[in-house]
């Protein structure tokens, strides 16, 4: 049964110092808090059209649909309560610590799991007593909508949560927005994700490393800049910086971006380790940190390495941010980047029925912009996933017009690399024009050598060819670059068949198995699993995979199965038939 999930704002309460109010009184202390449910804190919890999911003791788990009702009832309620204990002796009063978070949730019957219920639980631990503890994306959402003020309290590292977590305080006395302070002119932001790479600290105290640092700063601007989606600042604005204590909020605003990578270079005897962040400049959060160690012998090959791994992870990044912003936008209100980042969304969710909604949404896109030439090659391209997954309601009309779509997508993006590989992708899939697909990927690999999808889709047009070796190196290439990527189950299934067409099974169904835990639901990873297994002769596997390939293409039989024109050699194709027939795929 497909898991229920929704966006919702999670507010989790408990009295502070319960134990202790018990140990004095427990007959008192559980009367009084039956009264506040029932006087302040359940009418307020109706008023704004909450709902309890559970109590546990002195605490409480709640749902909102809106994260605006949320805070205002937990606000009403920490209110109430401040005026209620205002004549009770401080040993005797009862104060509520209330953390409040926006995040997906996993539903099952009347209960919610996942990590925006942790988050929210974490960040009631450390609300102070009598006051309110929000996450930033809770924070973004209302500090416009509410005549509340917000304590900054920094980022966090919230226990048994991965990622450090910038978090805002409310307390009784912050009701009213403070005067406004005269801001410092802040660049208008471009109209698509924007970033600086500020230059890295040398740490070592070797001043010779000089050069390796800035080097590295200026080969990560230009990796950064070949990607078209990205607004990159340049190295002269950004070095105006080097060797200053830098307020990153004040750098951000400056220089008219989203986003700040700052980072730092440690040698000790021959060894680095640079360190790198991601920082959101409207929270001040980290998206992103990791560091990277090696060995100082050939200086320039650490670099190159460093370069594509830091582009590689925090490209994605960027990515889902954005993807998360644009979500939060009235629909009213979008241009088309947002409409083009909600495709990717609802793409990205990868069910049948939101397939058709991101294509909807790439086509608005290109409405609002016929020059947006990525938008033309997605929307393509989700024809091409349906097609393989035999969603399509009308093919013989679908089938062409996403052909006609891949081709405007490269003749338009000519320079666009994401337009290319999309488009190529279509064009081998779907029109059998591997040649000229694989001269598209080519091309855009030259534009920018670290996009990872770029990779994969080469791998993919490798497999297509039977040059399966050449293609398991494009696919590695592809995961080295971006381990993390939403679209790792092509990459994955790539794997997949580049190892099956060269004979070893055992592998390819290692990798198509890989690829179902990112995508269960798409059929080319079933395809190879359970042609894999039968081929080596695992046959209740090769069955068990055969029941989940029917599950998502009931129809498929082997009479009506064929592989795309892509596929070159005929012995892949026998290949592939064989499997399915061992498998026991009906005629």
């Amino acid at each position: 049964m497909t898991e229920q999930r929704r966006l919702a704002a999670i507010v989790s309460a408990d009295v502070a110092g319960y134990s202790r109010l018990m140990g004095r009184d427990e007959s008192g202390t559980l009367a009084a808090l039956k009264a506040i449910r029932q006087e302040v804190v359940d009418p307020a919890i109706a008023k704004h059209g909450g709902r309890i999911v559970k109590t546990t003791g002195d605490g409480l788990l709640l749902e909102f649909p809106s994260v605006v009702n949320a805070v205002r009832c937990a606000i009403e309620v920490q209110t109430a309560m401040a005026d209620r204990g205002a004549e009770i002796a401080e040993d005797r009063r009862f104060a509520l610590r209330i953390g409040i978070n926006l995040g997906d949730i996993i539903v099952e019957g009347d209960d919610i799991f996942g990590d925006g219920v942790n988050v929210a639980a974490r960040l009631q631990e450390i609300a102070p007593a009598g006051g309110i503890c929000i996450s930033s994306r809770v924070h973004d959402d209302v500090r416009d909508r509410l005549d509340t003020a917000f304590d900054d309290g920094g980022t966090q590292a919230l226990k048994n949560i991965a990622r450090p977590i910038q978090v805002w305080r409310w307390h009784p006395g912050l009701t009213a927005l403070p005067e406004p302070v005269p801001a410092p002119t802040a660049l208008p932001l471009p109209d698509k994700p924007s970033i600086a790479v500020l230059p890295f600290q040398n740490i070592s105290g070797d001043p010779e490393q000089e050069y390796f640092v800035d080097g590295l700063v200026e080969d990560i601007i230009t990796s950064l800049s070949r990607f078209k989606s990205l607004f990159v600042i340049a190295r002269n604005s950004t070095f105006t910086y080097k060797g200053k204590a830098v307020d990153i909020r004040e750098a951000g605003q400056q220089l008219g971006v989203r986003y700040v990578l700052e980072g730092s270079v440690r040698k000790a005897a021959n060894r680095l380790r640079i360190n790198g962040q991601l920082i959101d400049v409207s929270t001040g959060g980290h998206l992103w940190a990791d560091h990277f160690d090696g060995v100082l012998e050939d200086v320039f090959d650490l670099q190159d390495r460093v370069t594509s791994s830091v582009v590689g992870t925090i490209a994605p990044k960027l990515e889902r941010a954005e993807t998360e912003r644009a979500l939060r936008k009235p629909p009213e209100s979008l241009d088309a980047y947002d409409c083009f980042l909600r495709g990717m969304a609802h793409y990205h969710l990868f069910t049948r029925n939101d397939m058709p909604v991101a294509r909807q949404f790439f086509h608005r896109a290109t409405d609002l912009d016929p020059a947006y030439a990525a938008a033309y090659g997605l929307g393509s391209w989700c024809v091409s996933v349906c097609q393989a997954n035999g969603w399509l309601s009308d093919p013989q009309r679908e089938v062409p017009d996403a052909v006609e779509l891949a081709r405007r997508a490269v003749a338009i993006g000519l320079d666009d690399p994401l337009a290319l590989v999309t488009g190529a992708a279509t064009l081998a899939t779907l029109a059998g024009e591997l040649d000229s697909a694989i001269a598209y990927v080519d091309r855009a690999l030259v534009l920018n050598p670290n996009l990872a999808l770029a990779w994969s889709v080469s791998g993919w047009g490798r497999v297509y060819l039977g040059e399966h070796v050449d293609a398991i190196t494009r696919l590695e290439r592809a995961i080295r670059l971006s381990p993390l990527d939403l679209l790792a189950h092509h990459f994955y299934t790539g794997m997949g068949w580049a190892h099956l067409f060269a004979g070893r099974y055992d592998e390819a169904a290692s990798w198509a198995r890989k690829a179902a835990l990112e995508k269960p639901d798409w059929a080319p990873t079933a395809r190879v699993e359970t042609i894999a297994c039968a081929l080596s002769g695992r046959t209740l596997e090769a069955q068990k995979a055969l029941a989940r390939l029917l599950a998502i293409t009931p129809d498929l039989r082997l009479s009506n199965t064929r592989m795309s024109s892509a596929w070159r050699r005929e012995k892949d194709r026998a290949l592939y038939m064989e499997g399915l027939r061992l498998a026991g795929l009906p005629e």
